[in-house]
């Protein structure tokens, strides 16, 4: 009679190679999801441009596990952002939209027009940083203007960085702003 013995070390080894497999399958649905995001928006946002008669480029990317689209190119695109990227929020959340329609799933895609994103949020990290500063030297809480979540969140990052003070998000949306305070 023949007996079988099972070593741990081997049974460890081979569950840990496939939790490995299983994240890499994992990761690799998640971006092929992201991907199909970003194909549908683009899809979406070429028909839009079409109807509208713009002229503007449309460039996919995967950023920090959101797809990321942003129209390049057009005279015209400044009316896609609207004051204060009002008209740019609206578009963002109808193309999100339409990719749920598509894929069943809610969207985080993030859409930037002619670069304006990017312009704010260095704007938006720039006030949050000198603002920080500010309340750090003279001691004063500082409550900001209302902004939407996604300036709200580059200010309070900006303010994390600077040590000594704090910031938290009051008010109900629209009118939600960040105050910032010193540190206890």
């Amino acid at each position: 009679m023949s007996e079988t013995v099972q070593d741990p070390a081997q049974d460890t080894e081979v569950d840990a190679t496939t939790e490995d497999q299983a994240d890499e399958q994992s990761q690799s649905k998640t971006e092929t999801l992201l991907v199909q995001e970003g194909d549908v928006a683009g899809d979406y946002l070429e028909r839009l441009l079409d109807l509208l008669d713009y002229d503007g480029d449309i460039d996919l990317d995967v950023e920090a596990g959101r797809a990321v689209v942003s129209i390049d190119g057009g005279s015209d695109l400044e009316n896609l952002v609207g004051s204060r990227g009002q008209v740019l929020e609206a578009l963002q959340e109808l193309t999100r939209l339409a990719v749920q329609q598509d894929t069943g799933v809610r969207s985080r895609l993030m859409l930037d027009v002619g670069g304006w994103r990017a312009g704010r949020r260095k704007e938006l990290s720039d006030l949050g940083t000198s603002t920080a500063k500010e309340v750090l030297d003279n001691g004063e809480k500082t409550r900001l203007r209302p902004m939407t979540p996604f300036e709200r969140k580059i200010v309070h990052d900006a303010v994390a960085s600077v040590d000594g003070v704090q910031s938290e998000s009051e008010g109900e949306e629209p009118n939600r702003k960040v105050v910032v305070f010193k540190a206890s």
